[in-house]
């Protein structure tokens, strides 16, 4: 089925018993995306909310939930769109399948744009104070668009193939924003819009925005496609939707036919407003800081207009999905698009920037014992390459030491590196760079540094699975615990100022440690060990979520040699909380016992999870 419209997707989804419909008024503070929460964790169905406190509209959440949704949304248009994919890497791909063949010229049909004079969304207007004003955790700043497409285009190339859709969260009340006249927008680094603002303010040209709410299922997973810059996020959606973009231009407006509501409006090139905060994915509040805003123009809708939205948080949420999605598309691609590149995983366990995991090839010098050098270059082709360059920490494997290394299963990729690592050669860092504007472990906004590891050639360890009775540690460092062979988490003194950094240093240079690298090549020192090392999934969110390489990566009997760092003992990465790290999301207690009783026995949703 293709899907013309967002209610059409969630009449599907309810007509095969995927959706649920909730009937009882819920509030949009707060309560909503409680709900959403507990449906999603239990990998439940989506939801349609028919009552939608302080709004005349419904709202939809939780669409994309699981894997098996997102391909049954899709199920007549991904696998021809998969495959023209593919052809990047292997165009003879293409012809040994020829009963995609008309399939896959209908997607290339569908890819292209049409301009049509009206449209579904061209019903009516309404205002931004009577859409369903979301807030997901206690201290958002106020309420959110979340699931936006922003569409932008080039001020001195105003055309759509030099447009730019993406996921930029946009804030609609709260703060200073004047009520109904205007509304936040967070883009982050390394986001096309912001090459098409600056090209604006350098010619004081005008930047006219829309956003795009709702519409086919595909126009919302276009507006996150990791997309090449020359390549219109519009014609991806037209392509994997199975319906070409429908669009409606003016003299200061671009407007999406198909979708649920759209708003038109100016971005403000010489000045800006606080934005947020706002519980992010990465599973803490990004603070409140000056980013630029939209001055409002119009607000469109459908007659039967559907506010889709859904709630980030620590991973694993429903974005989850996108990210899964993404890789199921793209993966083909990647040996295509990164010299000697195989494939890629950032690590959603891990916020997703924070962690990418890599297999590259290792053929610079096959007739020598083998030692990382091509995978050195890799990671530099890697960390240079889109949205890559926002990752924190990259690991990289040789694709000859193991063809058949799951790179998705986080515990059997790390054991690979940990059994090779050379701690005093693998460590490249570079340090006073970018990282992801949502990552509150570096010196300042979207400032940080990035460590590649990149091991490979024989196994150098076997790892251990138990610690010696007797371990030794410094005075403050206490409860060691094995998270997987070769790692163990440490409990450390809490951070401060004064002393945290030094804290390490004497960790490290004491000389009371008597773990050997040989053993536990990895340490991470924390604030809960317990909690650390009960899942892996605890492990790859704290650890990489909670550290800076460049101020938290040390080691046992570390050194530096001509500018390298290497460690002589295990490498140590300091993963407690810092004073200056954003808080934690904590659900609202009392939101929590309301919605308690949609799921007892006499709520409306007994029974569903």
């Amino acid at each position: 089925m293709i899907h013309s419209s967002l209610k059409q997707a969630c009449d599907d989804l309810y007509d095969n018993k995927m959706l649920v419909k909730i009937k009882s008024e819920l509030d949009p503070d707060l309560e909503m995306a409680a709900v959403h929460r507990r449906i999603n964790e239990k990998k439940g169905p989506a939801v349609l909310f028919e009552n939608v406190k302080g709004s005349p509209f419904r709202a939809a959440s939780n669409i994309f939930g699981t894997m098996e949704r997102a391909e049954y949304l899709f199920r007549h248009t991904l696998e021809p769109l998969k495959k023209l994919v593919a052809s990047k890497k292997d165009p003879f791909e293409v012809f040994a399948s020829p009963l995609l063949w008309p399939k896959i010229l209908k997607a290339l049909y569908n890819a292209m744009p049409q301009k049509k004079k009206t449209g579904p969304v061209l019903y009516s207007k309404t205002d931004l104070s009577s859409l369903p004003q979301i807030k997901c955790w206690p201290d958002d700043g106020g309420a959110f668009i979340l699931l936006p497409q922003v569409y932008s285009e080039d001020p001195f190339k105003k055309n759509i193939f030099n447009s730019n859709l993406g996921m930029y969260r946009v804030q609609i009340s709260g703060n200073d924003y004047l009520k109904n006249q205007e509304a936040g927008l967070h883009y982050q680094i390394e986001r096309g819009i912001g090459l098409h603002h600056q090209r604006a303010i350098s010619k004081d040209k005008k930047l006219d925005v829309s956003v795009f709410i709702g519409g086919p299922p595909a126009h919302t997973l276009s507006a996150i496609m990791p997309l090449p810059h020359n390549i219109p996020e519009i014609f991806f959606a037209g392509a994997l939707g199975g319906k070409r973009f429908s669009y409606k231009r003016t003299k200061d407006e671009f407007i999406s036919l198909d979708s649920d509501f759209c708003i038109t409006g100016e971005l403000v090139l010489d000045s800006t407003k606080k934005e947020g905060p706002f519980g992010d994915h990465l599973g803490y509040y990004s603070l409140a800081h000056d980013f630029p805003y939209i001055k409002v123009k119009n607000v469109y809708h459908r007659k039967d207009a559907i506010w889709p939205f859904t709630v980030v948080g620590r991973p694993p949420q429903e974005d989850s999905v996108f990210g899964e999605l993404i890789h199921e598309i793209t993966k083909p691609a990647v040996p295509a698009t990164i010299p000697g590149v195989e494939k890629i995983h950032a690590v959603d366990l891990s916020g997703v920037h924070p962690l990418m995991f890599a297999v590259a090839h290792e053929r610079y010098t096959p007739y020598e014992k083998r030692v990382p050098a091509e995978i050195i270059t890799a990671s530099n082709a890697i960390l240079g390459f889109g949205q890559c360059s926002l990752t924190k920490y990259l690991f990289v494997a040789a694709h000859e030491d193991n063809p058949e290394l799951d790179i998705y299963n986080e515990k059997e990729f790390l054991t690979h590196i940990l059994e090779r690592i050379d701690l005093e050669n693998d460590l490249h860092f570079h340090t006073k760079t970018t990282i992801d504007t949502l990552d509150y472990s570096g010196e300042s906004l979207n400032r940080g540094s990035k460590l590649a590891i990149c091991s490979c050639g024989e196994k150098r360890r076997t790892l251990k699975t138990k610690l010696n009775e007797n371990i030794k540690l410094p005075e403050g460092f206490k409860n060691p615990k094995i998270v997987i062979p070769g790692i163990i988490a440490v409990e450390g003194p809490k951070f401060s100022d004064a002393s945290g950094y030094e804290d390490i240093e004497k960790f490290c240079l004491s000389g009371e440690v008597n773990i050997s690298s040989d053993d536990f090549p990895f340490i991470a020192v924390c604030d809960d060990s317990g909690f650390v090392s009960k899942t892996l999934d605890n492990f790859l969110w704290t650890v990489f979520t909670r550290s800076n390489p460049s101020h938290d990566v040390n080691g046992i009997k570390s050194f530096i040699k001509f500018k390298h760092f290497g460690c002589k003992g295990p490498l140590v990465i300091d993963a407690r909380v810092k004073p200056f790290h954003a808080k934690e999301l904590i659900p609202d207690e009392k939101t929590e016992e309301k919605v308690d009783l949609l799921f007892k026995k006499s709520g409306e949703l007994y029974g569903l999870i």
